[in-house]
């Protein structure tokens, strides 16, 4: 249960206002500026994947080793972690605005590109767009603290990082079909946001009341 919902907390950061609209300049950095080779194009999205996977795994595992020594407060964990959830959700719902989740530009030199330069530019992103995807990373990490257990931390993250990259990589090899599917998404960011909102603030009241971990319990979590 915990990494479906980090996995989906993924797939809604990729569809996100803040990121999705960069899709295109992404993905002509994946190709390297030139003519575009499907060959290329996903040797460069899979290293800028690995990149920011490397990361968020590593911000996993000391969320999950942070909790470990919380654990004798789990009820004062259970309450902040998931007041912050609830905080990110009324963020996405703009009832409390946090400039910092509005995502910033990026100049991305397109030249010379190969695997290890885009790997390095996942790691670039993972911390520098850090704000533009942090509600629902913020989200994953609140649950991998938790879980308390750096093991369970590492792969509650590496589940949303599958969630945020197939979509990437998905979009690296099919992106001049998908024109008619992000137009659909940009005429109703105003709908996705508040349906993300809502989300946030269910997963951020489930984990303030303690359900979640009893959830989990009963699902073998």
């Amino acid at each position: 249960m915990q990494y479906f919902t980090t996995f989906l907390e993924g797939v809604i950061t990729f569809i996100s206002p803040c990121l999705l609209p960069m899709l295109p300049i992404y993905i002509s950095y994946f190709a390297g500026g030139g003519q575009r080779t499907t060959k290329k194009t996903i040797t460069n999205a899979i290293g800028f994947i690995m990149g920011f996977t490397s990361v968020f795994i590593l911000m996993g595992a000391l969320a999950g080793a942070l909790g470990s020594f919380l654990q004798t407060y789990k009820t004062a964990l259970n309450i902040v972690c998931g007041a912050i959830v609830i905080l990110f959700g009324l963020s996405y719902l703009d009832i409390i605005k946090f400039k910092l989740f509005k995502g910033a530009n990026i100049d991305i030199d397109k030249s010379n590109i190969h695997f290890f330069k885009s790997l390095l530019f996942g790691f670039v992103f993972s911390i520098g767009w850090t704000p533009c995807v942090g509600a629902f990373l913020g989200s994953a990490l609140m649950l991998a603290s938790q879980r308390g257990h750096v093991g369970e931390g590492m792969i509650l993250l590496l589940c949303y990082s599958l969630g945020l990259g197939i979509p990437f990589l998905v979009s690296a090899i099919i992106i001049d079909k998908l024109k008619t599917t992000f137009d659909f998404i940009k005429k109703n960011y105003k709908t996705i946001n508040t349906v993300c909102g809502v989300l946030l603030i269910i997963i951020g009241v489930i984990m303030a009341s303690g359900l979640m971990n009893r959830l989990l319990q009963v699902l073998g979590g």
